[in-house]
Protein backbone atom coordinates (compact mmCIF):
# COMPACT_ATOMS: atom_id res chain seq x y z
CA UNK A 1 0.00 0.00 0.00
CA UNK A 2 2.89 2.32 0.85
CA UNK A 3 4.50 1.51 -2.51
CA UNK A 4 1.21 2.25 -4.28
CA UNK A 5 1.00 5.63 -2.56
CA UNK A 6 4.62 6.45 -3.46
CA UNK A 7 4.07 5.39 -7.07
CA UNK A 8 0.86 7.42 -7.25
CA UNK A 9 2.70 10.42 -5.81
CA UNK A 10 5.40 9.93 -8.44
CA UNK A 11 2.84 9.89 -11.27
CA UNK A 12 1.14 12.99 -9.88
CA UNK A 13 4.50 14.74 -9.47
CA UNK A 14 5.58 13.72 -12.99
CA UNK A 15 2.27 14.93 -14.45
CA UNK A 16 2.57 18.23 -12.63
CA UNK A 17 6.16 18.66 -13.77
CA UNK A 18 5.24 17.97 -17.41
CA UNK A 19 2.41 20.48 -17.17
CA UNK A 20 4.81 23.05 -15.76
CA UNK A 21 7.41 22.41 -18.48
CA UNK A 22 4.74 22.64 -21.17
CA UNK A 23 3.58 25.98 -19.77
CA UNK A 24 7.20 27.21 -19.78
CA UNK A 25 7.50 26.09 -23.40
CA UNK A 26 4.34 27.88 -24.44
CA UNK A 27 5.54 31.04 -22.69
CA UNK A 28 9.07 30.67 -24.14
CA UNK A 29 10.66 30.78 -20.67
CA UNK A 30 13.92 29.10 -19.59
CA UNK A 31 14.42 27.55 -23.05
CA UNK A 32 18.06 26.70 -23.69
CA UNK A 33 18.05 25.51 -27.31
CA UNK A 34 16.43 26.19 -30.65
CA UNK A 35 15.45 23.37 -33.02
CA UNK A 36 15.41 24.73 -36.56
CA UNK A 37 13.60 22.87 -39.34
CA UNK A 38 13.80 24.62 -42.69
CA UNK A 39 12.87 28.19 -41.72
CA UNK A 40 10.82 27.33 -38.63
CA UNK A 41 12.37 27.62 -35.18
CA UNK A 42 11.19 25.85 -32.02
CA UNK A 43 12.35 26.99 -28.58
CA UNK A 44 12.93 23.93 -26.38
CA UNK A 45 14.39 22.73 -23.11
CA UNK A 46 17.22 20.31 -23.82
CA UNK A 47 16.54 18.16 -20.77
CA UNK A 48 12.94 17.49 -21.88
CA UNK A 49 13.91 16.34 -25.37
CA UNK A 50 16.73 14.23 -23.94
CA UNK A 51 14.15 12.49 -21.75
CA UNK A 52 12.12 11.20 -24.70
CA UNK A 53 14.85 10.40 -27.23
CA UNK A 54 18.42 9.11 -27.29
CA UNK A 55 18.84 11.01 -30.55
CA UNK A 56 18.38 14.38 -28.84
CA UNK A 57 20.43 13.23 -25.87
CA UNK A 58 23.32 12.50 -28.23
CA UNK A 59 22.72 15.71 -30.19
CA UNK A 60 22.85 17.91 -27.10
CA UNK A 61 25.56 16.14 -25.10
CA UNK A 62 27.95 14.36 -27.47
CA UNK A 63 31.53 15.47 -27.86
CA UNK A 64 31.04 16.66 -31.44
CA UNK A 65 28.17 18.93 -30.41
CA UNK A 66 28.78 22.32 -28.90
CA UNK A 67 26.82 22.22 -25.66
CA UNK A 68 26.63 26.02 -25.67
CA UNK A 69 25.17 26.13 -29.13
CA UNK A 70 21.65 27.54 -29.17
CA UNK A 71 20.46 26.61 -32.69
CA UNK A 72 20.33 23.05 -34.03
CA UNK A 73 19.41 22.52 -37.68
CA UNK A 74 17.51 19.25 -38.18
CA UNK A 75 17.32 17.95 -41.76
CA UNK A 76 15.00 15.37 -43.33
CA UNK A 77 11.77 16.24 -41.52
CA UNK A 78 8.94 18.70 -41.96
CA UNK A 79 8.28 21.46 -39.48
CA UNK A 80 4.79 20.09 -38.76
CA UNK A 81 6.11 16.65 -37.84
CA UNK A 82 8.85 18.18 -35.68
CA UNK A 83 6.20 20.23 -33.91
CA UNK A 84 4.29 17.02 -33.08
CA UNK A 85 7.48 15.34 -31.80
CA UNK A 86 8.29 18.29 -29.55
CA UNK A 87 4.74 18.43 -28.25
CA UNK A 88 4.93 14.72 -27.47
CA UNK A 89 8.13 15.26 -25.48
CA UNK A 90 6.24 17.72 -23.26
CA UNK A 91 2.80 16.09 -23.08
CA UNK A 92 3.39 12.35 -23.73
CA UNK A 93 0.55 12.39 -26.26
CA UNK A 94 0.40 12.74 -30.03
CA UNK A 95 -2.53 13.06 -32.47
CA UNK A 96 -2.01 10.22 -34.98
CA UNK A 97 -4.16 10.46 -38.11
CA UNK A 98 -4.37 8.73 -41.48
CA UNK A 99 -2.76 11.79 -43.04
CA UNK A 100 0.28 11.98 -40.76
CA UNK A 101 0.89 8.43 -39.54
CA UNK A 102 3.44 7.43 -42.18
CA UNK A 103 5.56 10.60 -41.95
CA UNK A 104 5.25 10.60 -38.16
CA UNK A 105 6.41 7.01 -37.81
CA UNK A 106 9.36 7.59 -40.16
CA UNK A 107 10.44 10.66 -38.18
CA UNK A 108 9.87 8.95 -34.83
CA UNK A 109 12.04 6.08 -36.03
CA UNK A 110 14.72 8.54 -37.22
CA UNK A 111 14.76 10.39 -33.89
CA UNK A 112 14.26 7.26 -31.78
CA UNK A 113 11.06 8.49 -30.12
CA UNK A 114 9.74 5.06 -29.24
CA UNK A 115 6.53 6.29 -27.65
CA UNK A 116 5.44 7.80 -30.96
CA UNK A 117 6.57 4.68 -32.83
CA UNK A 118 4.32 2.58 -30.60
CA UNK A 119 1.41 4.99 -31.02
CA UNK A 120 1.74 4.90 -34.82
CA UNK A 121 2.01 1.12 -34.87
CA UNK A 122 -1.09 0.79 -32.69
CA UNK A 123 -2.99 3.16 -35.01
CA UNK A 124 -1.98 1.17 -38.11
CA UNK A 125 -2.82 -2.14 -36.45
CA UNK A 126 -6.36 -0.91 -35.76
CA UNK A 127 -6.71 0.18 -39.39
CA UNK A 128 -5.68 -3.18 -40.89
CA UNK A 129 -7.97 -4.29 -43.72
CA UNK A 130 -7.77 -6.32 -46.92
CA UNK A 131 -6.89 -3.27 -49.00
CA UNK A 132 -3.99 -1.97 -46.88
CA UNK A 133 -2.56 -4.98 -45.02
CA UNK A 134 0.17 -5.62 -47.61
CA UNK A 135 1.26 -1.97 -47.55
CA UNK A 136 1.37 -1.94 -43.75
CA UNK A 137 3.28 -5.23 -43.74
CA UNK A 138 5.93 -3.88 -46.14
CA UNK A 139 6.11 -0.56 -44.31
CA UNK A 140 6.60 -2.28 -40.94
CA UNK A 141 9.18 -4.61 -42.47
CA UNK A 142 11.21 -1.70 -43.88
CA UNK A 143 11.21 0.22 -40.58
CA UNK A 144 11.77 -2.86 -38.41
CA UNK A 145 8.49 -2.50 -36.51
CA UNK A 146 8.44 -6.20 -35.75
CA UNK A 147 5.25 -6.37 -33.70
CA UNK A 148 3.27 -4.44 -36.33
CA UNK A 149 4.85 -6.57 -39.05
CA UNK A 150 3.71 -9.71 -37.23
CA UNK A 151 0.16 -8.38 -36.81
CA UNK A 152 -0.05 -7.43 -40.47
CA UNK A 153 1.37 -10.79 -41.50
CA UNK A 154 -1.22 -12.64 -39.39
CA UNK A 155 -3.98 -10.57 -40.99
CA UNK A 156 -2.68 -11.45 -44.46
CA UNK A 157 -2.43 -15.14 -43.55
CA UNK A 158 -6.00 -15.24 -42.22
CA UNK A 159 -7.46 -13.36 -45.23
CA UNK A 160 -5.06 -14.60 -47.91
CA UNK A 161 -7.60 -15.56 -50.57
CA UNK A 162 -9.41 -12.22 -50.31
CA UNK A 163 -6.13 -10.28 -50.25
CA UNK A 164 -4.91 -11.98 -53.44
CA UNK A 165 -8.25 -11.38 -55.11
CA UNK A 166 -8.76 -7.73 -54.20
CA UNK A 167 -5.56 -6.04 -53.02
CA UNK A 168 -3.58 -4.10 -55.62
CA UNK A 169 -0.63 -4.00 -53.20
CA UNK A 170 -0.27 -7.80 -53.31
CA UNK A 171 1.60 -7.57 -56.63
CA UNK A 172 4.16 -5.20 -55.07
CA UNK A 173 5.54 -7.79 -52.64
CA UNK A 174 9.15 -8.69 -53.27
CA UNK A 175 9.99 -12.36 -53.69
CA UNK A 176 11.30 -12.86 -50.14
CA UNK A 177 8.23 -11.24 -48.59
CA UNK A 178 6.00 -13.37 -50.82
CA UNK A 179 7.89 -16.53 -49.81
CA UNK A 180 7.64 -15.58 -46.15
CA UNK A 181 3.84 -15.48 -46.44
CA UNK A 182 3.07 -18.54 -48.56
CA UNK A 183 5.41 -20.90 -46.71
CA UNK A 184 3.62 -20.43 -43.38
CA UNK A 185 1.75 -23.36 -41.83
CA UNK A 186 -1.04 -21.02 -40.69
CA UNK A 187 -1.79 -19.71 -44.18
CA UNK A 188 -5.59 -19.89 -44.16
CA UNK A 189 -6.55 -21.63 -47.40
CA UNK A 190 -8.89 -24.48 -48.19
CA UNK A 191 -6.90 -25.80 -51.16
CA UNK A 192 -3.27 -25.52 -52.22
CA UNK A 193 -4.19 -24.48 -55.75
CA UNK A 194 -4.98 -21.05 -54.25
CA UNK A 195 -1.28 -20.60 -53.50
CA UNK A 196 -0.16 -21.82 -56.91
CA UNK A 197 -2.56 -19.47 -58.68
CA UNK A 198 -1.35 -16.59 -56.48
CA UNK A 199 2.21 -17.37 -57.60
CA UNK A 200 1.17 -17.24 -61.27
CA UNK A 201 -0.66 -13.96 -60.69
CA UNK A 202 2.40 -12.45 -58.96
CA UNK A 203 4.75 -13.59 -61.74
CA UNK A 204 2.41 -12.34 -64.49
CA UNK A 205 2.68 -8.80 -63.09
CA UNK A 206 6.26 -8.53 -64.43
CA UNK A 207 7.03 -11.90 -66.05
CA UNK A 208 10.40 -10.96 -67.52
CA UNK A 209 11.91 -10.29 -64.10
CA UNK A 210 9.88 -12.72 -62.00
CA UNK A 211 9.42 -16.02 -63.86
CA UNK A 212 12.85 -17.30 -62.79
CA UNK A 213 11.56 -17.16 -59.16
CA UNK A 214 9.23 -20.11 -59.85
CA UNK A 215 11.79 -22.59 -58.53
CA UNK A 216 11.96 -20.66 -55.25
CA UNK A 217 8.20 -20.21 -54.89
CA UNK A 218 6.90 -23.62 -56.04
CA UNK A 219 8.41 -25.55 -53.08
CA UNK A 220 6.34 -23.38 -50.74
CA UNK A 221 3.17 -25.03 -52.12
CA UNK A 222 2.10 -28.31 -50.47
CA UNK A 223 1.88 -29.85 -53.91
CA UNK A 224 1.06 -33.44 -52.94
CA UNK A 225 -2.11 -32.25 -51.19
CA UNK A 226 -3.53 -31.00 -54.48
CA UNK A 227 -6.11 -32.83 -56.51
CA UNK A 228 -4.13 -35.12 -58.84
CA UNK A 229 -5.88 -33.87 -61.98
CA UNK A 230 -5.31 -30.24 -61.05
CA UNK A 231 -1.63 -30.98 -60.40
CA UNK A 232 -1.12 -32.79 -63.71
CA UNK A 233 -2.96 -30.33 -65.94
CA UNK A 234 -2.37 -27.01 -64.18
CA UNK A 235 0.98 -27.35 -62.40
CA UNK A 236 3.05 -29.95 -64.22
CA UNK A 237 1.97 -28.67 -67.64
CA UNK A 238 2.34 -25.00 -66.82
CA UNK A 239 4.78 -23.35 -69.27
CA UNK A 240 6.75 -21.51 -66.58
CA UNK A 241 7.16 -24.71 -64.58
CA UNK A 242 8.09 -26.78 -67.64
CA UNK A 243 10.75 -24.24 -68.65
CA UNK A 244 12.49 -24.45 -65.27
CA UNK A 245 15.10 -27.19 -64.82
CA UNK A 246 15.04 -26.56 -61.07
CA UNK A 247 11.33 -27.44 -60.94
CA UNK A 248 11.75 -30.92 -62.46
CA UNK A 249 12.82 -32.71 -59.25
CA UNK A 250 9.99 -30.96 -57.40
CA UNK A 251 7.43 -32.34 -59.84
CA UNK A 252 8.95 -35.84 -59.75
CA UNK A 253 8.94 -36.01 -55.97
CA UNK A 254 5.39 -34.68 -55.82
CA UNK A 255 4.19 -37.52 -58.02
CA UNK A 256 6.04 -40.02 -55.88
CA UNK A 257 4.50 -38.56 -52.72
CA UNK A 258 1.03 -38.71 -54.25
CA UNK A 259 1.63 -42.35 -55.22
CA UNK A 260 2.77 -43.19 -51.68
CA UNK A 261 -0.31 -41.51 -50.24
CA UNK A 262 -2.66 -43.64 -52.33
CA UNK A 263 -0.86 -46.78 -51.19
CA UNK A 264 -0.83 -45.91 -47.50
CA UNK A 265 -4.13 -44.04 -47.48
CA UNK A 266 -2.72 -41.73 -44.81
CA UNK A 267 -0.81 -38.47 -44.88
CA UNK A 268 2.82 -38.45 -43.90
CA UNK A 269 2.90 -35.11 -42.12
CA UNK A 270 6.70 -35.10 -41.95
CA UNK A 271 7.03 -34.86 -45.71
CA UNK A 272 7.20 -31.24 -46.90
CA UNK A 273 5.05 -32.21 -49.89
CA UNK A 274 2.21 -33.61 -47.76
CA UNK A 275 2.61 -31.27 -44.81
CA UNK A 276 -0.90 -29.85 -44.18
CA UNK A 277 -1.47 -26.23 -43.25
CA UNK A 278 -2.83 -25.42 -39.82
CA UNK A 279 -6.58 -24.82 -39.67
CA UNK A 280 -7.82 -21.33 -38.90
CA UNK A 281 -10.51 -22.79 -36.64
CA UNK A 282 -11.13 -26.09 -34.88
CA UNK A 283 -14.34 -28.03 -34.34
CA UNK A 284 -14.70 -29.39 -30.82
CA UNK A 285 -16.90 -32.38 -29.91
CA UNK A 286 -17.60 -32.22 -26.18
CA UNK A 287 -19.05 -34.84 -23.83
CA UNK A 288 -22.00 -37.03 -24.74
CA UNK A 289 -23.21 -40.55 -24.06
CA UNK A 290 -20.74 -43.32 -24.84
CA UNK A 291 -21.46 -46.96 -24.11
CA UNK A 292 -23.57 -47.12 -20.98
CA UNK A 293 -22.51 -43.82 -19.42
CA UNK A 294 -21.72 -40.19 -20.17
CA UNK A 295 -18.18 -39.15 -21.11
CA UNK A 296 -16.00 -36.13 -20.44
CA UNK A 297 -14.12 -36.73 -23.69
CA UNK A 298 -13.23 -33.74 -25.88
CA UNK A 299 -11.98 -34.21 -29.42
CA UNK A 300 -10.79 -31.52 -31.82
CA UNK A 301 -11.23 -31.88 -35.56
CA UNK A 302 -8.23 -30.77 -37.61
CA UNK A 303 -9.91 -30.06 -40.96
CA UNK A 304 -6.67 -29.56 -42.90
CA UNK A 305 -5.37 -32.98 -41.83
CA UNK A 306 -8.85 -34.60 -41.68
CA UNK A 307 -8.30 -36.16 -38.28
CA UNK A 308 -9.56 -35.93 -34.70
CA UNK A 309 -7.24 -35.19 -31.78
CA UNK A 310 -8.13 -36.16 -28.20
CA UNK A 311 -7.81 -33.01 -26.07
CA UNK A 312 -9.72 -34.22 -23.00
CA UNK A 313 -9.03 -32.40 -19.74
CA UNK A 314 -9.52 -35.09 -17.14
CA UNK A 315 -10.52 -32.74 -14.31
CA UNK A 316 -13.92 -32.12 -15.94
CA UNK A 317 -16.88 -34.32 -15.03
CA UNK A 318 -18.79 -36.27 -17.68
CA UNK A 319 -22.03 -34.83 -19.03
CA UNK A 320 -24.46 -35.57 -21.85
CA UNK A 321 -27.57 -33.92 -23.36
CA UNK A 322 -25.98 -30.53 -22.63
CA UNK A 323 -25.51 -27.40 -24.73
CA UNK A 324 -22.25 -25.82 -25.83
CA UNK A 325 -21.47 -22.27 -26.90
CA UNK A 326 -18.28 -20.38 -27.77
CA UNK A 327 -18.24 -16.73 -26.71
CA UNK A 328 -15.52 -14.17 -25.92
CA UNK A 329 -12.72 -16.73 -25.79
CA UNK A 330 -14.54 -19.26 -23.59
CA UNK A 331 -16.39 -22.50 -24.34
CA UNK A 332 -19.50 -22.79 -22.18
CA UNK A 333 -21.00 -26.19 -21.29
CA UNK A 334 -24.57 -25.65 -20.17
CA UNK A 335 -26.92 -27.97 -18.29
CA UNK A 336 -27.06 -31.66 -19.18
CA UNK A 337 -27.15 -34.94 -17.31
CA UNK A 338 -24.54 -37.27 -15.76
CA UNK A 339 -26.86 -40.36 -15.39
CA UNK A 340 -27.76 -39.28 -11.84
CA UNK A 341 -28.25 -35.50 -11.73
CA UNK A 342 -29.96 -32.98 -14.02
CA UNK A 343 -27.77 -29.88 -14.17
CA UNK A 344 -28.48 -26.20 -13.88
CA UNK A 345 -24.73 -25.63 -13.62
CA UNK A 346 -22.59 -23.96 -16.25
CA UNK A 347 -18.91 -24.61 -16.75
CA UNK A 348 -16.63 -22.60 -19.02
CA UNK A 349 -13.40 -23.78 -20.59
CA UNK A 350 -10.47 -21.56 -21.53
CA UNK A 351 -8.95 -23.21 -24.62
CA UNK A 352 -5.72 -21.23 -24.31
CA UNK A 353 -4.91 -22.17 -20.70
CA UNK A 354 -6.94 -25.41 -21.00
CA UNK A 355 -8.59 -24.86 -17.63
CA UNK A 356 -12.20 -25.15 -16.49
CA UNK A 357 -14.02 -22.50 -14.45
CA UNK A 358 -17.44 -22.29 -12.84
CA UNK A 359 -19.95 -19.78 -14.24
CA UNK A 360 -23.25 -18.70 -12.71
CA UNK A 361 -25.89 -21.46 -12.76
CA UNK A 362 -29.14 -21.17 -14.70
CA UNK A 363 -32.43 -20.59 -12.96
CA UNK A 364 -33.65 -24.07 -14.04
CA UNK A 365 -32.15 -27.51 -14.40
CA UNK A 366 -31.99 -28.26 -18.11
CA UNK A 367 -31.18 -31.62 -19.66
CA UNK A 368 -31.86 -31.88 -23.43
CA UNK A 369 -31.32 -28.10 -23.47
CA UNK A 370 -31.17 -25.98 -26.65
CA UNK A 371 -28.46 -23.31 -26.78
CA UNK A 372 -27.73 -20.40 -29.14
CA UNK A 373 -25.51 -17.29 -29.17
CA UNK A 374 -26.78 -13.89 -30.32
CA UNK A 375 -25.25 -10.41 -29.95
CA UNK A 376 -22.91 -11.37 -27.12
CA UNK A 377 -25.50 -13.31 -25.10
CA UNK A 378 -26.03 -17.04 -24.60
CA UNK A 379 -29.60 -18.31 -24.74
CA UNK A 380 -30.68 -21.54 -23.01
CA UNK A 381 -34.16 -22.79 -23.89
CA UNK A 382 -36.44 -25.61 -22.91
CA UNK A 383 -35.13 -28.98 -21.79
CA UNK A 384 -36.11 -31.39 -19.03
CA UNK A 385 -35.60 -30.67 -15.32
CA UNK A 386 -36.17 -34.24 -14.12
CA UNK A 387 -39.91 -33.72 -13.74
CA UNK A 388 -41.37 -31.82 -16.70
CA UNK A 389 -40.47 -30.62 -20.17
CA UNK A 390 -39.87 -26.87 -20.07
CA UNK A 391 -41.09 -23.96 -22.14
CA UNK A 392 -39.00 -21.47 -20.17
CA UNK A 393 -35.92 -19.70 -21.53
CA UNK A 394 -33.13 -17.58 -20.10
CA UNK A 395 -30.23 -15.45 -21.29
CA UNK A 396 -26.65 -15.21 -19.99
CA UNK A 397 -24.54 -12.05 -20.03
CA UNK A 398 -20.81 -12.86 -19.66
CA UNK A 399 -19.84 -9.38 -18.40
CA UNK A 400 -22.10 -9.64 -15.35
CA UNK A 401 -22.01 -13.45 -15.08
CA UNK A 402 -25.80 -13.46 -14.68
CA UNK A 403 -28.73 -15.36 -16.18
CA UNK A 404 -31.98 -13.48 -16.83
CA UNK A 405 -35.30 -15.18 -17.47
CA UNK A 406 -36.91 -14.11 -20.75
CA UNK A 407 -40.40 -14.73 -22.13
CA UNK A 408 -41.43 -18.39 -22.26
CA UNK A 409 -41.81 -20.22 -25.56
CA UNK A 410 -45.20 -21.17 -26.95
CA UNK A 411 -44.51 -24.88 -26.41
CA UNK A 412 -42.67 -27.15 -24.03
CA UNK A 413 -39.56 -28.35 -25.88
CA UNK A 414 -37.07 -30.96 -24.77
CA UNK A 415 -34.44 -32.38 -27.12
CA UNK A 416 -34.98 -29.55 -29.64
CA UNK A 417 -32.16 -27.55 -31.24
CA UNK A 418 -31.56 -23.83 -31.72
CA UNK A 419 -29.50 -21.34 -33.70
CA UNK A 420 -29.44 -17.60 -34.47
CA UNK A 421 -29.78 -15.66 -37.72
CA UNK A 422 -30.29 -11.96 -38.53
CA UNK A 423 -30.95 -10.83 -34.97
CA UNK A 424 -33.31 -13.64 -33.97
CA UNK A 425 -33.03 -16.96 -32.13
CA UNK A 426 -34.70 -19.94 -33.82
CA UNK A 427 -35.69 -23.17 -32.07
CA UNK A 428 -37.15 -26.18 -33.90
CA UNK A 429 -38.68 -29.52 -33.06
CA UNK A 430 -38.06 -31.46 -29.86
CA UNK A 431 -40.51 -33.37 -27.70
CA UNK A 432 -43.19 -32.26 -25.26
CA UNK A 433 -43.06 -35.57 -23.41
CA UNK A 434 -45.90 -37.10 -25.39
CA UNK A 435 -44.92 -36.64 -29.01
CA UNK A 436 -42.14 -35.44 -31.26
CA UNK A 437 -42.75 -31.91 -32.53
CA UNK A 438 -42.65 -30.39 -35.99
CA UNK A 439 -43.35 -26.84 -34.75
CA UNK A 440 -40.74 -24.08 -34.64
CA UNK A 441 -40.56 -20.55 -33.28
CA UNK A 442 -38.24 -17.55 -33.17
CA UNK A 443 -37.37 -15.00 -30.46
CA UNK A 444 -36.80 -11.28 -30.94
CA UNK A 445 -34.65 -9.65 -28.20
CA UNK A 446 -36.06 -6.24 -29.17
CA UNK A 447 -39.62 -7.19 -28.24
CA UNK A 448 -38.86 -10.07 -25.83
CA UNK A 449 -41.45 -12.13 -27.70
CA UNK A 450 -41.59 -15.57 -29.29
CA UNK A 451 -43.35 -16.00 -32.63
CA UNK A 452 -44.43 -19.30 -34.13
CA UNK A 453 -43.05 -19.78 -37.65
CA UNK A 454 -44.09 -22.24 -40.32
CA UNK A 455 -43.93 -25.83 -39.00
CA UNK A 456 -41.37 -28.26 -40.37
CA UNK A 457 -42.53 -30.98 -42.74
CA UNK A 458 -41.37 -33.76 -40.40
CA UNK A 459 -41.54 -34.25 -36.66
CA UNK A 460 -37.98 -34.05 -35.34
CA UNK A 461 -36.72 -34.70 -31.82
CA UNK A 462 -32.98 -34.96 -31.28
CA UNK A 463 -32.69 -32.74 -34.37
CA UNK A 464 -29.68 -30.63 -35.34
CA UNK A 465 -30.52 -26.99 -36.18
CA UNK A 466 -27.96 -24.56 -37.60
CA UNK A 467 -27.81 -21.31 -39.58
CA UNK A 468 -25.98 -21.94 -42.85
CA UNK A 469 -25.78 -19.12 -45.34
CA UNK A 470 -29.07 -17.23 -45.30
CA UNK A 471 -31.19 -20.18 -44.20
CA UNK A 472 -31.94 -22.39 -41.20
CA UNK A 473 -31.18 -26.11 -41.61
CA UNK A 474 -33.02 -28.75 -39.56
CA UNK A 475 -31.09 -31.99 -39.97
CA UNK A 476 -31.92 -35.57 -39.00
CA UNK A 477 -33.62 -36.35 -35.71
CA UNK A 478 -36.27 -38.84 -34.56
CA UNK A 479 -39.88 -38.65 -35.83
CA UNK A 480 -41.30 -41.05 -33.24
CA UNK A 481 -40.69 -44.10 -35.43
CA UNK A 482 -37.37 -43.77 -37.27
CA UNK A 483 -34.08 -41.92 -37.10
CA UNK A 484 -34.10 -39.54 -40.05
CA UNK A 485 -31.57 -39.24 -42.83
CA UNK A 486 -33.05 -36.20 -44.52
CA UNK A 487 -32.96 -32.49 -43.73
CA UNK A 488 -35.11 -29.49 -44.47
CA UNK A 489 -34.33 -25.83 -45.00
CA UNK A 490 -36.18 -22.78 -43.70
CA UNK A 491 -36.28 -19.50 -45.60
CA UNK A 492 -36.96 -16.63 -43.14
CA UNK A 493 -37.97 -14.31 -45.97
CA UNK A 494 -40.80 -16.53 -47.24
CA UNK A 495 -41.47 -18.29 -43.89
CA UNK A 496 -41.38 -21.66 -45.64
CA UNK A 497 -39.58 -25.01 -45.43
CA UNK A 498 -38.42 -27.27 -48.24
CA UNK A 499 -36.83 -30.70 -48.12
CA UNK A 500 -33.12 -30.82 -48.88
CA UNK A 501 -32.54 -32.60 -52.19
CA UNK A 502 -29.76 -34.86 -50.91
CA UNK A 503 -29.98 -36.89 -47.67
CA UNK A 504 -27.13 -37.58 -45.26
CA UNK A 505 -25.13 -40.75 -45.71
CA UNK A 506 -26.30 -41.98 -42.29
CA UNK A 507 -29.53 -41.44 -40.34
CA UNK A 508 -28.88 -39.92 -36.94
CA UNK A 509 -30.38 -38.17 -33.93
CA UNK A 510 -28.79 -36.46 -30.90
CA UNK A 511 -25.64 -35.52 -32.78
CA UNK A 512 -23.36 -32.49 -32.85
CA UNK A 513 -23.83 -29.92 -35.60
CA UNK A 514 -21.73 -26.91 -36.63
CA UNK A 515 -20.62 -24.87 -39.64
CA UNK A 516 -16.88 -24.49 -40.24
CA UNK A 517 -14.93 -23.42 -43.33
CA UNK A 518 -18.21 -22.96 -45.18
CA UNK A 519 -19.19 -26.60 -44.61
CA UNK A 520 -21.99 -28.02 -42.45
CA UNK A 521 -20.69 -30.80 -40.17
CA UNK A 522 -22.76 -33.47 -38.37
CA UNK A 523 -20.90 -35.43 -35.71
CA UNK A 524 -21.73 -38.75 -34.06
CA UNK A 525 -25.21 -39.46 -32.72
CA UNK A 526 -27.52 -42.48 -32.65
CA UNK A 527 -28.59 -44.19 -35.88
CA UNK A 528 -31.50 -46.19 -34.46
CA UNK A 529 -29.41 -49.25 -33.67
CA UNK A 530 -26.15 -48.04 -32.19
CA UNK A 531 -24.21 -45.01 -31.02
CA UNK A 532 -21.92 -43.92 -33.85
CA UNK A 533 -18.66 -42.04 -34.30
CA UNK A 534 -19.19 -41.21 -37.97
CA UNK A 535 -18.78 -37.64 -39.20
CA UNK A 536 -19.92 -36.12 -42.48
CA UNK A 537 -20.25 -32.65 -43.95
CA UNK A 538 -22.48 -30.91 -46.48
CA UNK A 539 -21.08 -28.52 -49.07
CA UNK A 540 -23.72 -26.04 -50.17
CA UNK A 541 -21.76 -25.17 -53.32
CA UNK A 542 -21.62 -28.76 -54.59
CA UNK A 543 -24.88 -29.90 -52.93
CA UNK A 544 -23.13 -33.04 -51.67
CA UNK A 545 -22.61 -34.86 -48.38
CA UNK A 546 -19.06 -36.21 -47.90
CA UNK A 547 -17.52 -38.42 -45.26
CA UNK A 548 -14.99 -36.91 -42.85
CA UNK A 549 -12.72 -38.92 -40.59
CA UNK A 550 -14.44 -40.79 -37.74
CA UNK A 551 -14.11 -39.59 -34.16
CA UNK A 552 -12.13 -41.72 -31.73
CA UNK A 553 -15.12 -42.00 -29.38
CA UNK A 554 -18.53 -43.51 -30.17
CA UNK A 555 -21.05 -41.04 -28.76
CA UNK A 556 -24.46 -39.45 -28.97
CA UNK A 557 -25.98 -36.60 -26.93
CA UNK A 558 -22.78 -34.64 -27.49
CA UNK A 559 -22.47 -30.96 -28.32
CA UNK A 560 -20.14 -29.16 -30.73
CA UNK A 561 -18.72 -25.68 -31.15
CA UNK A 562 -16.21 -23.97 -33.43
CA UNK A 563 -13.27 -22.09 -31.93
CA UNK A 564 -11.46 -19.64 -34.25
CA UNK A 565 -7.92 -18.25 -34.33
CA UNK A 566 -6.39 -19.92 -31.28
CA UNK A 567 -2.83 -18.77 -30.54
CA UNK A 568 -2.09 -22.32 -29.36
CA UNK A 569 -3.81 -24.02 -32.30
CA UNK A 570 -1.10 -26.73 -32.38
CA UNK A 571 -2.44 -28.04 -29.04
CA UNK A 572 -5.60 -29.04 -30.93
CA UNK A 573 -4.17 -30.35 -34.20
CA UNK A 574 -2.29 -33.35 -35.49
CA UNK A 575 1.49 -33.11 -34.89
CA UNK A 576 3.34 -31.38 -37.69
CA UNK A 577 6.99 -30.86 -38.45
CA UNK A 578 8.41 -27.84 -40.19
CA UNK A 579 8.52 -28.53 -43.92
CA UNK A 580 11.88 -28.62 -45.64
CA UNK A 581 12.56 -27.92 -49.28
CA UNK A 582 11.00 -30.63 -51.43
CA UNK A 583 14.05 -30.74 -53.68
CA UNK A 584 15.29 -34.01 -52.15
CA UNK A 585 16.80 -36.91 -54.01
CA UNK A 586 14.80 -38.12 -56.99
CA UNK A 587 12.24 -40.81 -56.25
CA UNK A 588 13.36 -44.14 -57.72
CA UNK A 589 9.83 -45.27 -58.51
CA UNK A 590 9.06 -42.28 -60.72
CA UNK A 591 10.94 -41.77 -63.97
CA UNK A 592 12.21 -38.48 -65.39
CA UNK A 593 10.43 -39.52 -68.55
CA UNK A 594 7.27 -38.06 -67.01
CA UNK A 595 8.28 -34.70 -68.49
CA UNK A 596 7.88 -36.09 -71.97
CA UNK A 597 4.32 -37.27 -71.32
Amino acid sequence: FAFYLKFSDFLITKGSAMTTFNELLLEGKLCDAIIKVNDVEFNVHRIILCGCSFYFCALFSSGWSDTKKQVYNIPGVSSEIMRLIIEYAYTCSVPVTEDNVECLLVAADQFNVMGIVRACCSFLENKLCVENCIGIYRFADFYCCWELRQRACLFILQHFEEVVRTSEEFLDLDVLQFCDIIEKDNLNIMQENVVFEAILQWIAHTPATRKHHISLLLPKVRLALMDINYFLYNVKNNEIVKDSEECKPIIINTLKAMYDLTLKDAANFQSPLTHPRLPNAILLAIGGWSGSSPTNGIEAYDARADCWVNVTVEEESPRAYHGTAYLNGFIYCIGGFDSMEYFSTVRKFNPVTRTWHQAAPMHSRRCYVSVAVLDGFIYAMGGYDGYVRLNTAERYEPETNQWTVISPMHQQRSDASATSLHGRVYICGGSNGNECLFTAECYSPDTNQWTLIAPMRSRRSGVGVIAYGEHIYAVGGFDGIDRLQNAEIYNPVTDSWHIMSVPMNSPRSNFGIEVMDGLLFVVGGFNGFATIFNVEYYNQKTNKWCEAHDMGIFRSALSCCVVPSLPNITDYTAPRHSPQSPQMELGQSVSKDIFSS
